[in-house]
């Protein structure tokens, strides 16, 4: 039977470091400088949020890497949800992530990449005179639907590639990976080494609306910032595909987010070296237009313009790909546990969760048609901050519940590096139902529809229950 089957242990610790780069670098750092800047008005103060979101995030990574080395398990926070708080709660986040986290994750990511495919081509609009049509007032299904129908077939192609094997899709994702480098590495070079380029005015603190920046601002802004920071946990949901998961999701995840803060900083002081903050606040009004575009497109003209649409396009379609290839595993592991629908725990003939994929692969298709590329990212931003401040509660209560447990890694700077981190995400929390009450409405009311769910797949697949329980304990035996 397919769901006899086991995953293999094929990763080691450069495709891990590979998974985590690709699962971060996406759209974000390319789109998000333009509404930090309007937020902010000051290009010192954008550098300061992208530093600031950069040590949160890492603070976050270090935490969740001592856990991930004391539970690595197929699922990620699922699996150590399960250890740490209880059944109910590992259920309701591997339910966000299926709803809101990273089913709309793949769905912005690939949205951008559909725009940006369409800057490059022009494709005829589709069911423009449905444009109006919505939900609620809310959500316009049909609205740049030549776009989304666009992101919904990249979808289905990532889908489908990562049904063929894992090895196919981290093998993909790492030769993209170095196509994304290399062209950052030029954005930076010829950027910073161009006429036009003022690095000086990129540090400037000066607001240009003579006003003084707020606490509240900071925060808004550092939304856009997490978004280009987000995806560096994924790599905890192959736990049960990486070799000696214990020590490599620890190594892989502080490589990987170390090289990306660094990355982050050259190439946005890069922008706002050769773009005002009054440009970047009129791009971002605009809508329509990707700031990394305009920015290489001063220096570089209009080649400059096609070089960066032709670099989100393979940027967006590796964090896409990475995204799809990790998050499938957690809806994997809760199937498995007859905590969602009875299909995803079978493994197909190339070892991976194929019907996972499918379920994961429908719904992203169905939020790529809910709305627009900010609404969802600001959505996952505040769901996804409740689940790093739960792991890293879980550094002290497994602390003081298991201290004798061999610990491959201890996060630095215990207990204060731990206790930032979870201080944080309760501010953020807040700020973001202040500032965003919309989103904050939808992704709360998405993930809170899990509490129906849990019952209901409890008493639907209870009867194949019993082998799945006995089964449970023997991949904690090593926790």
């Amino acid at each position: 039977m397919s769901n006899t089957k086991q995953l293999h242990r094929s990763l080691g610790l450069r495709l891990v470091v590979v998974v985590v780069i690709g699962n971060i670098i996406g759209s974000g750092v390319y789109k998000k400088v333009a509404p930090m800047a309007a937020e902010l008005h000051s290009p010192g103060w954008v550098l300061v949020c992208w530093v600031l979101g950069g040590i949160i995030t890492l603070f976050g990574a270090l935490s969740n890497a001592e856990v991930a080395g004391l539970i690595a398990d197929t699922g990620g926070e699922y699996s150590y949800y399960k250890r740490i708080y209880n059944r109910f709660f590992a259920f309701i986040y591997g339910w966000s992530l299926f709803t809101v986290i990273q089913t709309a994750a793949i769905s912005s990511l690939a949205y951008v990449f559909a725009q940006s495919l369409h800057s490059l081509a022009a494709v005829p609009p589709l069911l423009s005179s449905w444009a109006e049509v919505s939900i609620g007032g809310v959500f316009y299904p049909f609205a740049d639907f030549s776009v989304k129908l666009t992101a919904i077939l990249l979808i289905l192609f990532l889908t489908w590639i990562n049904s063929r094997g894992i090895k196919a899709g981290a093998g993909l994702g790492t030769a993209i990976l170095l196509l994304v480098f290399a062209g950052i590495f030029l954005i930076i070079c010829f950027g910073l080494g161009s006429g036009q380029a003022n690095l000086g005015q990129s540090f400037s603190l000066q607001t240009t609306n003579n006003t003084p920046v707020t606490f509240s601002a900071i925060f808004t802004a550092m939304l856009s910032a997490f978004w280009a920071y987000q995806g560096w946990a994924a790599i905890g949901f192959l736990g049960g595909e990486i070799k000696d998961a214990k020590r490599t999701i620890p190594r892989g995840i502080t490589i990987g987010v170390l090289t990306v803060i660094s990355i982050y900083l050259l190439v946005n002081a890069t922008y706002l070296s050769v773009l005002s903050v009054p440009a970047l606040e009129e791009l971002y009004q605009a809508g329509n237009k990707i700031a990394a575009i305009e920015a290489v497109k001063s220096f570089w003209g209009a080649g400059g313009g096609f070089f960066m649409s032709v670099l989100i396009l393979i940027t967006t379609l590796g964090c896409t790909n990475a995204t799809v290839l990790a998050s499938c595993r957690t809806y994997f592991a809760m199937a498995r546990e007859g905590l969602f629908f009875r299909n995803a725990a079978n493994l197909n003939d190339a070892q991976v969760p194929g019907s996972s994929l499918v379920f994961q692969g429908v719904w992203a298709c169905v939020l790529v048609l809910s709305g627009t590329f900010d609404q969802l990212t600001d959505m996952i931003i505040f769901a996804v901050f409740i689940y790093y401040g739960a792991t890293t509660l879980g550094v002290f209560i497994l602390r003081k519940r298991m201290p004798e447990a061999p610990r491959p890694y201890k996060v630095w700077g215990y207990p204060v590096v731990p206790a930032i981190m979870i201080l944080f995400c309760a501010v953020l929390f807040c700020n973001t139902i202040m500032v965003r009450p919309r989103e904050a409405a939808i992704g709360m009311g998405l993930m809170l529809t899990g509490i129906p769910m849990y019952w209901w797949f409890l008493r639907k697949n209870k009867p194949d229950n019993a082998p799945v329980e006995e089964a449970e304990p023997k991949a904690m035996v090593n926790s």
